[in-house]
């Protein structure tokens, strides 16, 4: 049986530190890793060949301007084995030296013989050390589910169990009421059709405070995630010269159905956790902070700071604004098409917020933006380096993003009874807010990217 408590601590904290920054859920790239503890080792169980432990880690950052060291808490799933399996290979941690009775050590969330040890526990509603794994109904989820990976790694990692329940791992986690469980429980008490239903979820205490780390929801097999199913509208948009209105995979009424769904949940979650009025000056002053500051990462904003501070103004005179709990991060990536209707998931809320952050109201124009933004990057990450992207090329991809966008207010005002675009210049500062939070991330992470953002701040600004 492979011995996961042979490998010493401080070894795996030397593998992490150089391990950790490199994944896709890190949320601190830009920043400089000065120190990585673990801070809990929960072993839990083993198959045989392979053993499981469930690590939290504290990583300390180098703050802006020697400003001292702030902390991120993350946790790190891992999976021990004895021989080396070639599927996990490029999951392993780069340890300088291995117990022989443990040859690899790896991202367990990569090995379906540790997923199955997740299901067990939730299906059990057990309490391993100090996670416990808690059902919204007892005895509701099955024993013996096969686990595997979905491809897609985001902030998160998720695990499809038994075809039929969806395990998602918070990578980066705080201490309080994570707004995905939070948000799913509310909208489950309304009786709302456009999210998968809450089944379970996974908790520990840290430092004294209540920490969420994980949620299972029913899993929707038959569906195709929002931003593959707009691709194909694109595709066959850019492979003639027709229209968008004349292609055979018109996205309109797909985009209309999205605004009334997504009318649907914000009309949910008012009814259940309440509204409230804010200055719109509040909203539009953080907006031009985040705008400001993120000049020292993309350089190329400082031209466009006066004319966005000049929309900003003209979003602060809208007076007052209705506020109340939104999904906080909406994009096409972020719902589901089934063949019956529009699915909404990740209410964790924009990953750069913190905790807190994430659970404030805002407007409920700050998702119909992130919506917007989406339909934007849909049209136009296909033309980047292509060397058949002519002017009127965008002009085509322009007209589907408008025809579309258009489709989506339509859908949104036939549920909500007001149309977002009759705050034309709020919604126009929360786009400008989004996309200069997508110009950081694409300095970061892909800048070859970064135009399509900075196009769309030419535009709004």
């Amino acid at each position: 049986m492979t011995d996961s408590t042979r490998v010493r601590t401080t070894d795996l904290e030397a593998a992490l530190l150089a391990w950790v920054p490199q994944q896709r859920w890190f949320a601190a790239k830009g920043s400089r890793v000065v120190s990585l503890a673990v801070v809990a080792r929960v072993p839990l169980g083993s198959r045989p060949g392979v053993s499981a432990e469930h690590l939290l880690v504290d990583i300390g950052l180098d703050s802006p301007g020697g400003n001292g060291v702030r902390m991120q808490r993350y946790q790190v799933p891992l999976g021990f084995r004895t021989n080396a399996v070639d599927d996990l290979v490029r999951w392993q941690l780069p340890l300088a030296s291995v117990d022989s009775a443990v040859s690899v050590v790896f991202d367990g969330l990569r090995d379906p013989e540790i997923i199955a040890l997740y299901g067990e526990a939730l299906a059990a509603a057990e309490s391993v050390e100090s996670i416990d794994f808690r059902n919204v109904v007892a005895n509701s989820i099955d024993h013996g589910m096969l686990g595997r990976v979905l491809g897609a790694e985001q902030s998160n990692t998720s695990v499809i169990l038994g075809e039929v329940l969806l395990l998602k791992l918070f990578r980066q986690v705080s201490p309080g009421v994570n707004p995905d469980i939070e948000l799913h429980r509310a909208l489950a008490e309304t009786g709302c059709e456009n999210v998968a239903p809450l089944r379970g979820w996974l908790e520990t205490e840290q430092d004294g405070e209540l920490t969420m780390l994980g949620m299972a929801q029913d899993f929707v097999a038959d569906s195709a995630e929002g931003w593959t199913t707009a691709l194909a509208s694109v595709r066959d948009l850019l492979a003639g010269d027709r229209e968008p209105q004349d292609a055979a995979a018109d996205f309109a009424s797909e985009a209309h159905a999205l605004g009334a769904a997504v009318a649907q949940v914000h009309a949910d979650l008012a009814r259940q956790l309440g509204t409230s009025e804010r200055p719109s000056a509040k909203s539009v002053d953080e907006i031009l902070a985040r705008v400001e500051a993120a000049v020292d990462v993309v350089p190329a904003l400082a031209d466009h700071l006066p004319a966005a501070r000049e929309l900003i103004a003209r979003a602060e005179a809208a007076g007052i604004t209705t506020v109340q709990r939104i999904h906080g991060d909406l994009h096409l990536g972020q719902v589901l098409r089934t063949p019956s209707k529009w699915l909404l998931i990740d209410f964790e809320g924009e990953p750069a917020k913190t905790l807190e952050e994430r659970r404030q109201p805002d407007s409920a124009l700050r998702d119909v933006a992130g919506m917007l933004r989406s339909f934007d990057y849909a049209a136009h990450h296909l033309l980047l380096g292509s060397a058949d992207a002519s002017t009127q090329t965008y002009e085509r991809a322009a007209r589907w993003v408008q025809r579309n966008s258009d489709a989506f207010c339509d859908g949104y005002a036939s549920v909500a009874g007001g149309d977002p675009r009759s705050a034309a210049d709020l919604l126009a500062a929360y786009e400008l807010d989004k996309a200069v939070y997508e110009a950081v991330y694409e300095a970061r992470n892909r800048p070859t990217w970064l135009e399509i953002p900075m196009r769309a701040i030419r535009r709004l600004a």
